[in-house]
């Protein structure tokens, strides 16, 4: 599977190689094998230089702190037709790639498809508090904004072609932004995103599992609020969206994956 066809992982990462080694390994049994599998190590000072040698797997240094500045630099670096995004402590079923694949190769060029997250670790209060967050605060109001799902960050792909269209006006220097958040609000108009509620992923429920983790959770979501509304008013980005839609009736054909929901075309 040569790179214009192939899919590129990118997992930012910084300190957490126990989680990495576990997604590596899950990522080695892929049925339908990564292209290359990018780490973009953010400055860690565990194993986790160590843990990528092991795997075989490219490590991409960053110094820039904060995820923004580590995920896109693994975007950069991708060189497959498809780029996929997990953190390290996803835990991506068999299939992953090949359904995302299955997906993204019957698409046209702007298009990017996500999935919700099954939590792991912690008790159930917890886990619940994190479901409830993800889908009815992220996945809902979040979407209900945007006027079209938000990709999420632990379990989400897209085609190259978006990355090049978003890649000069995404947050680098600012590590209290959600990266996924910053990703989903400047996807131009013509961009679909498919939110598939099968394609799931193993993620950690740590960020819930005490209010010091919950706290820093609502800050950068604050702040990420407060860049995205500088950059656009979300009135006016829904009003831009409109007006593709209006000028562009023919976009609602994109094809849907049989599980898929939705409405099609850009959202």
């Amino acid at each position: 599977m040569d790179a214009a066809t192939s899919v590129s992982v990118v997992i930012p990462t910084r300190n957490d190689a126990a989680q990495l080694e576990t997604c590596l390994a899950l990522l080695s049994v892929q049925s339908r094998p990564p292209g290359e599998i990018i780490v973009v190590d953010n400055s860690s000072s565990d194993d986790t230089a160590a843990v990528c040698a092991a795997a075989g797997v490219r490590r991409v240094l960053v110094d820039l702190p904060g995820i923004p500045a580590t995920a896109a630099a693994g975007f950069d670096a991708a060189a497959g037709s498809i780029i996929a995004r997990l953190d390290a402590d996803s835990r991506p079923p068999r299939d992953w790639l090949e359904r995302i694949g299955q997906t993204l190769d019957a698409s046209p060029p702007l298009t990017a498809v996500t999935g919700p997250g099954d939590f792991y670790g912690g008790n159930i209060p917890v886990r619940l508090v994190g479901l409830l967050l993800l889908r009815g605060g992220y996945f809902g109001a979040i979407g209900l904004m945007l006027g079209h799902p938000p990709v999420y960050g632990s379990n989400f792909a897209l085609r190259r072609e978006v990355w090049a269209a978003i890649r000069t006006t995404v947050v680098r220097d600012n590590a209290m932004v959600h990266d996924d958040m910053d990703i989903s609000y400047r996807l131009p108009p013509d961009t679909d995103v498919i939110y598939d509620p099968t394609l799931k992923v193993g993620v950690s429920a740590r960020p819930f599992a005490t209010w010091a983790a919950f706290r820093k959770r609502l800050v950068l979501t604050l702040e990420t609020f407060r860049v995205e509304f500088e950059y656009k008013h979300p009135l006016r980005r829904r009003v831009e969206r409109s007006r593709w839609r209006r000028d562009h009736p023919q976009a609602g054909t994109t094809p849907r994956p049989p599980w898929h929901k939705g409405p099609a075309g850009p959202g």
